[in-house]
């Protein structure tokens, strides 16, 4: 197949769908690949790294889009490119046109084939193939860090001449892949760490990262989505912010990352526990850029907000302020999905074959300009 990488028009982001490593297997295993000029720059990739991995560079979009059949791209497309896709190609990225932001009526008119990455089944199969898991990490390690930078106070315990400085205390709300991370991001700069996760399972994954679990005398989720934690009913919810006030407020770094894929971000901080924290706290939202708004009634996407004395981040498209890795990682990601969806180096391509396999099924939003 002729694969295509373009520079990513969305606001704040930087990664690049295929890095030079991961066109280099697409490469590899019989394809071609061709990257806009500067594709790759703003993830540390420049067109030379392309080419010594054996992909050609295209000067202009529309000099790519004029010959690729599969299109690789991180978010949405924007419109222009859209309809400047040739009939029938297939794009593979995360953001489904299902989501009504994307350009799913030009993709519709183009005849276009799209996989969305953020509908894959959480099989052992797939596992390579995670893109959510991979960017939901990145993340993670960012906001520990934003959290660390953030707070006015140290992180470790120090023992100096001139007294104790006792070790910050930090809470992680939610422990999928992003609150893990977040929570060993913490602990290496020596926080003493709680979290909480509405998922009885996680209380386990919590403590091997030598974190304490928050214990709330609500009822928890024994049973989950596709391994992720179910929407709460709007009581459920004021129950758990009431039992979780008490520790926001002992808090001196809190760290949020609760997210159902395809709902709103669950509110789990008000305006008035926030008010409640001590002055010079800290808290990091990564959900802040949730169409719908993040964890905390105050984030806002982008933004570091004063309230009352405490701070509040707002994180927006936060992968992306880790753009190489990040990349690089995705790129891992991308190429394990497409090298997956080829039969005979062709992409799967009709009804029959997308229900055969269990992946291809989960993630193809459009085949030839039809939802499925």
């Amino acid at each position: 197949m002729q694969i295509g990488v373009l520079t990513e028009q969305a606001p704040y982001e930087r990664r690049v769908a295929l890095t030079p490593e991961s066109a280099g297997r697409l490469i590899a295993a019989g394809h071609s690949v061709h990257v806009q000029s500067g594709a790759g720059l703003a993830a540390d990739e420049d067109d030379d790294a392309y080419r010594a991995a054996g992909a050609m560079i295209g000067k202009t979009p529309d000099e790519i889009l004029g010959i690729v059949d599969l299109l690789t791209a991180v978010g949405q497309l924007d419109q222009q490119t859209a309809s400047r896709l040739s009939p029938g190609t297939a794009v593979v990225g995360l953001a489904s046109p299902k989501d009504g932001r994307g350009p799913a009526g030009v993709l519709v008119d183009r005849h276009a084939t799209f996989f969305a990455l953020e509908l894959l089944p959480r099989i052992t199969r797939a596992q390579s193939m995670d893109a959510l898991s991979s960017q939901a990490m990145v993340a993670g390690y960012r906001a520990g860090l934003v959290a660390a930078e953030r707070l006015p106070r140290f992180f470790p315990l120090l023992m100096t001449a001139a007294g104790t400085v006792p070790p910050a205390k930090v809470l992680v709300l939610g422990a999928g892949v992003a609150g893990l991370q977040a929570i060993a991001t913490a602990k290496r700069l020596g926080a003493v760490v709680e979290a909480y996760d509405v998922r009885a399972a996680a209380a386990e994954e919590i403590r091997s990262l030598g974190a304490k679990f928050v214990s709330l005398d609500i009822e928890s989720q024994t049973s989950t989505t596709g391994g992720y934690a179910r929407e709460q009913a709007a009581d459920a919810q004021a129950r758990q912010r009431k039992a979780l006030t008490p520790y926001v407020a002992a808090a001196d770094a809190v760290i949020t990352t609760a997210a159902v894929p395809g709902r709103p971000a669950p509110l789990l901080v008000t305006a008035e526990m926030v008010e409640k924290m001590r002055p010079g706290s800290v808290l990091v939202d990564l959900a802040a850029d949730n169409p719908n708004g993040g964890n905390c009634e105050l984030s806002r996407p982008g933004e570091d907000v004063r309230h009352g004395g405490v701070l509040i981040h707002g994180g927006r498209n936060v992968p992306s302020e880790l753009a190489g890795h990040a990349s690089r990682l995705y790129g891992a990601n991308m190429s394990a999905f497409i090298l997956a969806m080829c039969r005979d180096g062709v992409l799967l391509s009709t009804p029959e074959e997308i229900a055969a396999d269990e992946i291809a099924a989960a993630c193809c939003v459009l085949l030839k300009g039809e939802f499925r």
